[in-house]
Formats: structure tokens, sequence, C-alpha cells
């Protein structure tokens, strides 16, 4: 996130971490890999009336391959299949709000720093 964030002048590396920290659960995240190599990773927080997709990242070096797409094309199998929604937050000026929009997520709300989103399942 650090081009992002970057873009728009919020890039503070501590404030960063802490973050990411506050909300990074080990026992929910899944590591990402593509031909053997680890590429990035996922973390989805169950919660009773939908999943929250916390993290979903690729490495820049990996991007623009169809590995995130691939991996949120399961997720979106795999939510389908329980009839639960997907709820996200995104960094305003980001790509991933493209990326998203793209895979059917809708904006629900918005804050000063991030656009939030849902998809139903289908």
């Amino acid at each position: 996130m650090r081009e992002s964030l970057e873009r728009i002048g919020r890039f503070d590396p501590q404030r960063a971490r802490e973050r990411f920290l506050a909300s990074f659960d080990p026992a929910l995240c899944r590591f990402i890999e593509a031909d053997g190599i680890q590429t990035g990773f996922i973390l989805i927080r169950p919660q009773q009336d939908h999943w929250f997709l916390d993290h979903l990242y690729i490495l820049p070096e990996h991007q623009g391959r169809g590995i995130g797409a691939a991996v949120l094309s399961d997720v979106l199998k795999s939510a389908d299949a329980q009839c639960m929604p997907i709820r996200l937050g995104a960094l305003r000026g980001s790509d991933s709000n493209r990326f998203y929009r793209r895979h059917g997520f809708v904006q629900t709300d918005e804050a000063e720093w991030d656009i939030y989103y849902v998809r139903h399942p289908s």
C-alpha cells in the first residue's frame, strides 16, 4: 500500500506498521504462492453475517499477472456457496478500488481516507 499512501501524501512507515499489526491475525492469514514463490497474502475475518476481507496483498513485482484475481475468485466462490456477503475497505486513491469494482463490489460508504464496499452472494 505504500505507493497508494504516498500518492495521497499519507505514508508514514511507523503508522502503517502499527495499523497493519493492530489488525493482523496470523491464524487467519493465508499466504499466496504462484510458481512456488510467495507472492502475497490474504486475511479474511469471518463475522456472523458477512466476511470481512481485511487484507489482500500481492507484492508489486507480481501484480498485473492475474494472481489477485484468481485468489479473489476462489474467495467469491466460497462466499457464494455459504451465501455470505463480503465487505472491505480500500484506501481512497488506490488502484484496488478499480480492482474490487471490477469483481462485483459496490460502494456502500466512504470516509476521509477509505472507501467501503460490499459484494453480495450471487
